[in-house]
């Protein structure tokens, strides 16, 4: 049976063992990058021909033909095995992360799981966010510029401590060759899961539409205002799709995003497919893969279309020409960020209102906790967009759009929301023990008591 795989459990394990794999990359990478921190041993002008040399040849390094070229590791053997053994191991922990999920994929697709967002939203959202965190720290992998050299390294300090390579570096060394162009491996590693990843991604064709209007739509709906419906404000605020609601925007689109780049063929026989990656595309500039390691989609986007062997019929099938992927990324540039300011202007005023609504009529959060959480997730959208383009934002014409004088008022709105939810904590408790008792246990009971059909 397909319970028995405890995939739900695999899932949840793999994606917090892959986050902890992708922030040792971005701190491998972040360490070999600054100068100051570099490992003392790729620095060290006795190493110079030893890094060169092994850089060279990798993975196939002649230990004993070329010892000229490995004097500095042969006389430091120990040291080089104490400075890059943490590297190494690190580098082996994506390698077992990769079959991992390897093995689960495989197993998921053998059991034609069932994905979607909105009604198993759980299911769905961790096996979306595996295959993000597995495709960030591929990517992050292939960022490290000493990756060779520091592996490299480990072996032949090894080689001439213990007479052997390690046994695991052979296939360490294939990985970091083969993922010297990451999203072109990606791509054929993804492609027999292409029919769940899809599935998957389609169930948001619903859901990121409507969360990805304008400021314009939210205003003339009236969104997170309490007092454009007075009569109905004691009514219970809930839906069918409640998690979705507050769903981070960032996360849809590094699910469409990257997910439709790897599974690129679905594009060129879906059209839901392509309207849903072009929506997201338009939305902004650049995804964070992790922390403050950033990805260029539409640079990303196009180099991979370019590298594909028969680019040009694809073009025909979604439309994605070099002219019409540069009229997309100008369109993107010269729209989001006007488009994302009037969301803030739009929401400070709302978040405002809504605090003071609250602020007097506290009993409101029990029925209206849902109101609360879209408002701060939207803002939290917003505050991470601005971030995130602000510190890279391209040379356009109007870049007042990318700098927020008012951005305090958000988050001081934020803060004052979130400390109320605090405060009255026990009004929410209050509120849905009994809604559970006198509301969703009435609606269970019927729904057990009608016959099967």
């Amino acid at each position: 049976m397909d319970y028995q795989q405890k995939l739900a459990e695999k899932l949840t394990i793999l994606t917090e063992r892959g986050n902890g794999v992708l922030i040792r990359m971005n701190y491998i990478k972040k360490m070999c990058a600054d100068p100051k921190q570099r490992p003392s041993i790729l620095t060290d002008k006795a190493m110079e021909s030893a890094v060169k040399y092994i850089n060279k040849k990798f993975p196939n390094i002649d230990f004993r033909g070329n010892i000229q070229n490995l004097t500095g590791i042969q006389r430091q053997k120990s040291e080089v095995l104490s400075a890059t053994s943490s590297y190494y191991d690190s580098f082996l922990d994506v390698i077992e992360f990769r079959d991992n999920v390897y093995e689960l994929l495989n197993t998921i697709d053998a059991c034609q799981c069932f994905f979607d967002i909105a009604v198993n939203f759980d299911f769905t959202k961790s096996y979306l966010d595996l295959i993000i965190i597995y495709a960030s720290v591929i990517i992050t992998l292939s960022r490290i510029d000493d990756k060779k050299a520091l592996v490299g390294m480990f072996n032949c300090a090894h080689e001439m401590t213990n007479g052997s390579s390690d046994p695991a570096y052979p296939r360490l060394g294939q990985m970091l060759v083969e993922y010297e162009h990451p999203w072109k491996k990606l791509t054929e590693e993804f492609g027999p899961h292409t029919r769940s990843v899809t599935a998957a991604l389609l169930s948001l064709k619903m859901l990121y539409p409507r969360r990805n209007l304008p400021a314009e739509q939210w205003r003339s709906a009236q969104l997170l205002s309490l007092l454009s419906a007075p009569a109905s404000m004691l009514d219970p605020a809930c839906c069918d799709t409640m998690a979705c609601e507050y769903l981070p925007m960032e996360v849809m689109e590094r699910w469409i995003i990257i997910g439709f780049l790897l599974c690129h063929s679905s594009l060129n026989n879906n059209q839901a497919s392509q309207e849903l990656w072009k929506m997201a595309l338009r939305s902004g500039l650049y995804l964070t893969l992790t922390r403050d390691e950033i990805l260029n989609i539409h640079k990303v986007s196009e180099d991979l279309f370019d590298s594909i062997k028969g680019y040009g019929i694809m073009c025909i099938y979604f439309e994605m020409s070099r002219e019409n992927h540069v009229s997309m990324f100008i369109s993107c540039v010269n729209n989001s960020g006007a488009m994302h300011r009037e969301r803030r202007h739009f929401l400070r005023g709302a978040m405002k209102e809504l605090f003071n609504v609250l602020e007097d009529e506290p009993g409101l959060l029990g029925p209206k906790a849902l109101f609360v959480f879209m408002a701060l997730s939207f803002s939290r959208d917003e505050v991470l967009w601005l971030v995130r383009h602000s510190e890279n934002m391209p040379k356009i014409k109007t870049p007042e759009d990318y700098i927020d004088n008012q951005m305090a008022e958000l988050l001081f709105h934020m803060e004052k929301l979130k400390g109320l939810m605090r405060k009255h904590n026990q009004v929410l408790q209050r509120y849905h023990v009994q809604y559970l008792a006198q509301f969703d246990a009435l609606v269970l009971n019927d729904t057990i008591q009608v016959p099967a059909s």
